[in-house]
């Protein structure tokens, strides 16, 4: 049981790497063409930038089928993978860009930060340029400030 637990906690905590990268090299890369509703004013709850979200939704339930047909660590990296998309679509999608009914306001130096973060991160229109790709984890501000006014030249 402790290393099912093990695997849960690691696959959450590995995932924020996977989703930095993920955010930044594709989202930002070639998969722009998804992406990019996120970065545009919209009307409604749905982007198609959600399809990345569907897309580790099937990723997740496939690992924990392959973990009850026999594998059974890979259903603990599913429970992770899709614990990460929960928190992220709590985090994400109620906390930075506010879509309930109530948003709720940053109310700790931890918080303020990522939602400060991800605010720089919106600074930039377009693809290119922006700063902090994390979702659970910012660089110190005054970085990202520096970065950004390098990249703006």
């Amino acid at each position: 049981m402790l290393f099912n637990l093990a695997v849960l906690f690691g696959t959450l905590v590995a995932m924020e790497g996977v989703g930095t990268l993920a955010h930044k090299y594709v989202m930002h890369g070639w998969g722009w063409w998804l992406h990019r509703s996120h970065h545009e004013p919209h009307l409604g709850m749905l982007e198609t930038n959600d399809l990345y979200l569907l897309a580790l939704g099937l990723i997740a339930a496939l690992l924990v089928a392959l973990g009850k047909a026999g594998h059974a660590p890979l259903q603990w990296v599913g429970a992770g993978v899709a614990g990460y998309g929960v928190a992220y679509v709590l985090a994400h999608d109620g906390f930075f860009h506010r879509h309930w009914p109530r948003a709720p306001r940053p109310v700790n130096r931890y918080l303020k930060r990522l939602h400060r973060a991800h605010r720089l991160h919106h600074a930039v229109k377009g693809r290119q340029g922006s700063v902090s790709f994390g979702f659970f984890y910012a660089p110190p501000l005054r970085v990202l400030k520096r970065q950004l006014k390098q990249r703006r030249g």
